[in-house]
């Protein structure tokens, strides 16, 4: 079937609307940040680099670390950028762009965000490093897409509704694992957690600046969750639609993050760069295996 003109907008010279890619300066390996600016720290460990777009602030370059071919972009913060991202990496690398249509052998990507991230259990510690081994999406985003029941851990979100006194305004949550090999990667480096994605910074993740919230013990009740022995760590902003597309697409992709805040504690580190750039350096050691 042909993808229409309206659906999958590709710029005249040939690349992805959005991004600014062009298929074939997509690597297999994606490492995905929020930060335009942390592409270019990334691109200081990468050689023979290929190119670099600049688009709003989807920001990209491929490259390659120990000989291995890793694109870098970034996305924005949000799991609406987070939609935009996944669907067009999915198209560069599975629709044809001259005959529009789905090409008949799929491409499977593996695909890792590196972000920051808040803590809700007092043993995760400042400078830590989490991997999403399962994402909460309080986002909404994978409702909109067919057949969720097949990816979405349904018990998960059924034991949630009991134990959280959730609003019935807010979008229903989902539960979806990070792929399983990916996930395999950091499992003698990384603390393997259930992080929730939230749909902004303050009220979402039940911060108080001059405005209620609808669940104000919101964070108390996400601590206190608990389902099969694990329990929710941490609070970022895409990785639930990161592991969602990725699964409903047939992508390898996970989320892992650096604690850079503890709300149990109420402490922060705003100098959290050197930790990043630790765990930058943890990432392309494990994608390039």
């Amino acid at each position: 079937m042909r993808i229409a003109e309206s659906e999958l907008i590709i710029n005249s010279d040939g690349s992805v609307f959005h991004l600014h890619m062009r298929p074939e300066q997509l690597a297999d390996n994606v490492i995905l940040v929020g930060d335009p600016g942390r592409v270019d720290m990334i691109s200081e460990y990468l050689t023979d680099l290929e190119f670099r777009n600049a688009s709003r602030e989807f920001v990209s370059v491929t490259g390659r670390y120990n000989g291995k071919r890793i694109t870098v972009l970034s996305t924005g913060i949000g799991c609406d950028n987070i939609d935009i991202v996944m669907n067009e990496l999915d198209a560069l690398a599975n629709v044809d762009f001259e005959t529009r249509e789905v090409k008949e052998e799929k491409r499977s990507l593996n695909i890792l965000r590196i972000g920051t991230s808040g803590a809700i259990q007092p043993e995760i510690p400042l400078g830590s490093f989490v991997f999403a081994e399962i994402s909460v999406g309080m986002d909404g985003l994978l409702n909109w897409y067919a057949n969720r029941e097949e990816i979405a851990l349904e018990d998960f979100e059924e034991d949630f509704y009991k134990q959280v006194n959730w609003n019935r305004h807010l979008p229903h949550p989902y539960f979806v694992a990070a792929g399983e090999e990916m996930a395999n990667r950091f499992r003698d480096c990384a603390i393997m957690g259930m992080t929730i994605a939230a749909s902004g910074f303050y009220g979402p993740q039940g911060r108080v600046l001059r405005m209620p919230l609808a669940l104000p013990d919101m964070v108390a009740e996400f601590e206190a969750y608990r389902h099969n022995g694990k329990k929710i760590t941490n609070f970022e902003m895409e990785g639930s639609a990161i592991a969602g597309i990725a699964r409903h697409l047939g992508h390898n992709a996970g989320t892992i993050c650096c604690i850079i805040a503890q709300r149990y504690a109420q402490d922060s580190n705003p100098d959290y760069k050197d930790q990043v750039r630790k765990l930058v350096e943890l990432c392309l050691e494990k994608l390039s295996k």
